[in-house]
């Protein structure tokens, strides 16, 4: 998934469907939270106009992740839609609102496997819960107690019990 831009001009008249599968497992490098990662199925086309070629893309596959709360390990499918723009020439014309969503291009390659990187990193959830830890009645632990809506009531910490007694005694 990585082109020159000779080549990229070349396919203008052609135009370029992208359908491959990637092997992203340096990602496991980027994030340790990542346990594993499948190969990722990306599908797209280049769409062409005037020095600007964009990648309307889906990305599609499953991550490894630990739950938040047992650290089990967790299957996280993912499914991305993304539009990706980049200007082929230096010198392109590009209004201010788009000026934010365009790339330039370092050099005189354009790789999307970076981008994909960043779409997938963006994509983890700050927190994920393992069905296996509800049913193992993972509810606490030393030091450590689940609250949920249901369960909540007018809890004292036992630090602060005897505190909660000092208005009592008067």
């Amino acid at each position: 998934m990585k082109w020159t831009v000779q080549q990229l001009n070349g396919l203008k008249s052609k135009g370029l469907t992208i359908d491959e599968i990637v092997d992203l497992n340096e990602l496991k490098k980027i994030d340790p939270q990542i346990r594993e990662i499948s190969p990722v199925h990306v599908t797209g086309e280049a769409i062409f106009s005037k020095n600007l070629i964009s990648f309307p893309l889906d990305i599609k596959g499953e991550m490894t992740l630990p739950c938040s709360r047992s650290l089990l390990d967790v299957k996280f499918p993912f499914h991305i839609q993304v539009k990706e723009v980049f200007s082929l020439d230096d010198y392109a014309w590009v209004s201010e609102d788009e000026a934010e969503d365009v790339h330039t291009l370092e050099g005189d390659t354009l790789d999307l496997v970076p981008y994909i990187m960043e779409h997938i990193l963006l994509e983890i959830p700050l927190q994920l819960i393992s069905e296996k830890a509800d049913e193992k009645g993972l509810q606490s632990g030393q030091d450590w107690e689940l609250i949920t809506e249901e369960n909540k009531q007018d809890r004292i910490d036992p630090r602060l019990a005897d505190l909660a007694k000092f208005f009592d005694k008067q």
